[in-house]
């Protein structure tokens, strides 16, 4: 390896765009996988994992990697473009170290794992060999650490709590903060039920409820399951309508009957609502409150409705007119109003002038398949959906028609087999078997 510092700490490391040596951008390092090989010896560093296209992580072997500098990460030979998958001894620094409890060898107490660093050895070798720490009392032999206070050690100085003990991840959630809910829901799916559950404790309830809304359905009920009633139901307060009775859709009776009772009323109703539709039709997949507004209303106050934060790119696309009451089921529904329209119009032109009266709203009980034709057909964002009285119920937007047609498990599906490597390869041999078949591609730099 050239060019490259011979100790680095990982939290740098994370969210550090990765090349190779063309220039061609490959990814994002998202973690660091070691393996402890031995109790008289650091973890060695045998790969790091990489966020390439469609947020999917690959594996690339330690060896592959030729420089660390200058705030990227290069790498030759092959990768592996199939799906990272940990092995029983492998273990990911960021995800399963950092917040770990260790008892410090010189008897001072318990620290908490800030950050661990790497060094590379004169073989070009990688371990682990210090441990940024922060720990809770000041009873060492570095009388001037207070309470609290921080310090690096080498990593013999400690030695690691039962690994059962809670792992914290305030660190963790603080070197991912920059992640979308969909990549820190993918990071968590990857994560073992416990690290899984101490991630989601550690989020914020409205973060939460956004990372829920694009995990697999088992994880969400494991994670809703786990929550004390009351915070599960401040959660599924701060989900979409629609989202919400999916999951609770998946809890027993009582279970889901008893997280209700304990929801905000009106939150609650919406949900009740979306719970008595038949699975597979446009009223089980609706939500129930898309941009609403009467007639009267004029542009600007249509743009300010779709301007808000908390409206769906594909809610946003259009503002749904229709007689007070404006709270769903509305009175009569007139029509729709599209953004491009509301961009074209002057700030005080009526919505009732502009409405499109040819686009014709589904039925509540309308199939997804009927939907999804009406959607692709008109290329929409969103349909109004009314009830038999010609009442608005809510809107189906084209993301709610996708959860509904793709594969359950279309979050962590992975159309290539199961990844090929050897972690324990030495230096020089390929660390892809198959090289060139499926799954595997040369970006630079000799096979093996």
């Amino acid at each position: 390896m050239t060019n490259s510092p011979s100790l680095v700490f990982v939290a740098r490391l994370l969210g550090m765009d990765v090349f190779e040596p063309l220039g061609e951008r490959l990814g994002r390092l998202r973690d660091v996988v070691v393996v402890h090989r031995s109790a008289t010896r650091p973890p060695q560093v045998v790969g790091i994992i990489v966020e390439v296209l469609a947020k999917k992580r690959v594996f690339v072997a330690m060896t592959r990697v030729t420089s660390i500098d200058n705030g990227q990460i290069l790498i030759t030979g092959l990768v592996n473009f199939r799906r990272f998958q940990q092995r029983g001894a492998e273990i990911r620094i960021a995800a399963e170290l950092f917040d770990r409890k260790v008892t410090l060898t010189d008897g001072s107490g318990i620290a908490t794992i800030e950050d661990i660093s790497i060094e590379r050895q004169r073989n070009g070798d990688w371990y682990c060999s210090q441990m940024f720490v922060r720990r809770g009392h000041s009873t060492s032999r570095l009388r001037s650490l207070r309470r609290g206070a921080a310090l690096t050690i080498d990593w013999s100085d400690a030695y690691f709590e039962d690994q059962a003990e809670p792992q914290g991840a305030v660190q963790f959630l603080a070197a991912h903060e920059d992640l979308k809910d969909a990549d820190l829901a993918d990071m968590m799916h990857e994560m073992n039920d416990k690290r899984m559950l101490e991630i989601a404790a550690e989020l914020q309830d409205d973060r939460l409820a956004d990372v829920l809304q694009e995990l697999p359905d088992d994880d969400q009920v494991q994670i809703l399951s786990a929550l004390e009633t009351d915070r599960a139901a401040n959660v599924l307060n701060e989900m979409e309508p629609d989202d919400a009775a999916d999951l609770l859709s998946d809890l027993p009776e009582e279970q889901k009957e008893e997280l209700l009772q304990l929801m905000e009323p009106d939150d609650a109703e919406d949900v009740r609502r979306l719970l008595e539709y038949e699975e597979g039709t446009a009223g089980s997949l609706m939500t129930p409150i898309p941009v609403i507004l009467p007639p009267e209303a004029t542009v600007a106050e249509a743009l300010a409705h779709v301007r808000r934060e908390d409206i769906s790119p594909a809610l946003a696309s259009a503002v749904f007119v229709a007689r007070p009451p404006l709270e769903t089921p509305t009175g009569r529904f007139l029509g729709v109003v599209h953004i491009q329209q509301l961009l074209r119009f002057p700030p005080p032109e009526a919505l009732g002038n502009l409405v499109d009266r040819n686009l014709e709203p589904v039925t509540d009980h309308t199939s997804i398949v009927d939907v999804s034709r009406t959607l692709a057909s008109y290329n929409l964002n969103s349909l109004p959906v009314v009830n038999d009285d010609g009442r608005l119920v809510g809107a189906v937007t084209v993301d709610d028609v996708l959860d509904a047609l793709l594969p359950q498990d279309w979050r962590s599906h992975d159309d290539t087999p199961a990844a090929s490597r050897n972690p324990g390869t030495p230096t020089g041999t390929p660390l892809v078997r198959g090289a060139g078949k499926a799954g595997s591609t040369r970006i630079g730099g000799r096979s093996g």
